[in-house]
């Protein structure tokens, strides 16, 4: 079982994937819970929820067409902290997960991160080449407090692009944007799937330190303008 549980249905307009949790949210048991994350602003200025959500009502998100789980499972207080291997072994379960559920867009949250787990030094913010679980996928900066590189106005802006592509990608999830209530929506809490790494699926979203991830192979021609900052995971 993951230490912080997934926030996740079939049919979703878009499915956040952060990095690995931070202490504090697998402690408290809900995503993107420290106070300095700006991931619930964001994702409500960027017009995903009618009004700012509070982290212990992630499960509300569903109703909303949106979901959120992690790229590696086991907490930290840092993303360095996370091994090469169990990035690469949260690549694996992503893909199946998204295969599973097939959301209309998977949205990775930090681009560091995103480059080692999927061998992709070069890969920048926005729409990706390469799909995961066959769904399309677009690449966004860590909302930690602790990346100075993207201020709320520009997150929101980013953020407000995937939603726009998912949207035109796709036909509109039945009440998604609109305010309901997600009565045809019924909220699911996915179990990690047993794999080789013990930590195969959150995300680091409550960075406090700088985003020193194992290195992508390759040259990275680096826009860690966009690091994946913390020193608390942070799903």
């Amino acid at each position: 079982m993951k230490p912080l549980r997934d926030v996740i249905a079939g049919d979703l307009h878009t499915l956040f994937v952060g990095i690995n949790p931070s202490l504090l949210s697998a402690q408290r048991g809900h995503h993107f819970a420290r106070p300095g994350n700006r991931f619930w602003p964001a994702l409500h200025l960027a017009g995903f929820t009618p009004r700012r959500l509070r982290p212990d009502e992630d499960a509300e998100l569903v109703s909303y067409g949106v979901g959120v789980t992690n790229l590696v499972a086991r907490p930290t207080r840092a993303a360095d902290e996370l091994a090469l291997d169990e990035l690469r072994a949260g690549a694996v379960a992503l893909d199946a997960l998204c295969g599973r559920y097939a959301p209309r867009l998977v949205a990775c949250v930090g681009l560091g991160a995103y480059r080692s787990a999927f061998a992709r030094p070069r890969a920048r913010i926005g729409l990706q080449d390469e799909r995961v679980g066959g769904r399309p996928v677009w690449l966004l900066p860590n909302p930690s407090g602790l990346n100075a590189n993207h201020q709320l106005p520009d997150l929101a802006r980013l953020y407000g692009e995937a939603r726009a592509y998912a949207g035109r990608a796709n036909p509109p999830v039945p009440g998604w944007g609109d305010g309901a209530t997600g009565t045809e929506r019924r909220m699911t809490f996915a179990e990690t799937q047993p794999n080789d790494a013990d930590a195969a699926g959150a995300e680091n979203e409550d960075s406090e330190a700088t985003d020193k991830l194992p290195a992508a192979p390759a040259d990275d021609d680096s826009d860690m303008g966009d690091t994946d900052q913390h020193s608390s995971s942070d799903s």
